[in-house]
């Protein structure tokens, strides 16, 4: 067994650490502004397309960074680092976009992958959130198509992508199946932007779909297969968190460790004191820790014939842990910086709130403990195991 970088997964990282580096800059005007204008997304797209990490869940000879699923950790947890959520200019298409003919690849995925289009995934509804399997979106048959009518719920990237990926109901059968809608198709339309507790570089607007045609060439992957799509789009994108959410931990005990060793009360540094010191060991644990399982079940995703129930299930561990322990580091660092720790200038604040975030989406903690337990009870503690050669 070798735990270590690989010379190109050490480049990788550096590359995403520099271009960490390079948008940080536009932390606190992202902060402030609730948002960045248009000559920073122009600029932020040249920095990225620059790095060469644009779409590193695609294949090279589509025009992405081609990664494999340990390397793509790697980037997102440096990314991760980021606050206003501005990992999420360095672009991913949805992972359902693999599923394109190749008309609608050309049509839709390539320009995502070069920068000039933008996805969002539609599939939460008032009444459809943990159990996505309760549609309300409805999409009927009529002449060369289908008509759409439905709600959805936090559409992240809804302000800023051109087409959404949309779940809905197909048929009389009522077969889960995704399509692709352009948003400026007639019928579709934002009706709300919530203001939530996070800074984020982009919303998560609320959509209505009324009387809205989609050509048949718009069913993406093929109808009734919506859920499967989406499911094997869960597993990544939870691993993907949980690496995100372990860099923005590493970074918030870094800032915490330096304050606290440079701040001083009652005649010494507030890193002398035992309480202090307690905080931050606890913290290093919970990054060093979950660094390393995310890592093991990134590895095991790119390793062929994995068993994919015992990954869905390993990725909602490592989601779960990961989200949770960043949840712990995050609040512990505030208390460390005090006062400072609560103003909306300093890293650890804007972090406190974003992270509260990913023991929500893409399935709760809850979900998540509800995956892992079905998994125990149905096929036994082989999950828990290493693969072996």
């Amino acid at each position: 067994m070798h735990v270590q970088y690989t010379e190109r997964q050490a480049a990788l990282k550096a590359t995403a650490h520099e271009l960490y580096q390079t948008i940080a800059g536009y932390e606190q005007q992202c902060e402030q502004e609730n948002g960045l204008p248009a000559e920073a997304h122009a600029a932020v797209r040249k920095a990225v397309l620059e790095s060469g990490l644009q779409a590193v869940n695609m294949p090279a000879e589509w025009g992405g960074a081609g990664l494999s699923i340990l390397e793509q950790a790697i980037v997102q947890e440096e990314l991760g680092r980021l606050t206003g959520a501005l990992w999420d200019m360095v672009w991913r298409p949805a992972n359902a976009l693999r599923f394109c003919t190749p008309e609608q690849r050309e049509r839709y995925l390539v320009p995502v992958i070069d920068g000039d289009r933008r996805d969002c995934y539609a599939v939460t509804e008032p009444g459809a959130g943990s159990d996505p399997q309760n549609l309300a979106t409805t999409a009927t048959a009529v002449d060369g198509g289908w008509r759409i009518d439905g709600e959805k719920w936090f559409v992240t990237v809804g302000d800023h992508a051109d087409f959404i990926i949309l779940l809905a109901a197909a048929g009389p059968e009522r077969a889960p199946t995704l399509f692709l809608v352009d948003k400026d198709t007639p019928g579709v339309t934002m009706t709300r932007v919530p203001r939530f507790m996070h800074t984020f570089v982009y919303e998560h607007p609320e959509f209505t779909f009324t009387d809205v045609f989609v050509p048949a060439g718009n069913v993406l992957g093929g109808v009734g297969k919506g859920y499967d799509i989406t499911r094997s789009w869960f597993t990544e994108e939870r691993l993907m968190i949980a690496a995100r959410t372990i860099g923005a931990a590493e970074r918030a005990l870094g800032l915490a460790r330096d304050w606290a060793v440079g701040r001083e009360q009652f005649g010494a540094p507030i890193a002398s004191f035992q309480l202090v010191q307690a905080m931050l060991a606890d913290s290093a644990v919970d990054v060093a820790v979950n660094r390393a399982y995310t890592h093991q079940v990134a590895w095991e995703a790119d390793r062929s014939g994995t068993d994919r129930k015992s990954l869905h299930a390993k990725a909602a561990m490592a989601k779960l842990s990961a989200s949770e322990a960043s949840g712990r580091v995050i609040d512990r660092c505030v208390q460390i910086f005090g006062g400072r720790g609560y103003d909306r200038a300093y890293p650890v604040e804007r972090l406190y709130r974003e992270l509260r975030v990913d023991r929500i989406w893409e399935g709760t903690s809850e979900i998540q403990r509800l995956v892992v337990a079905n998994e125990l009870i149905k096929r036994g503690i082989d999950c828990l195991r290493l693969p072996h050669a």
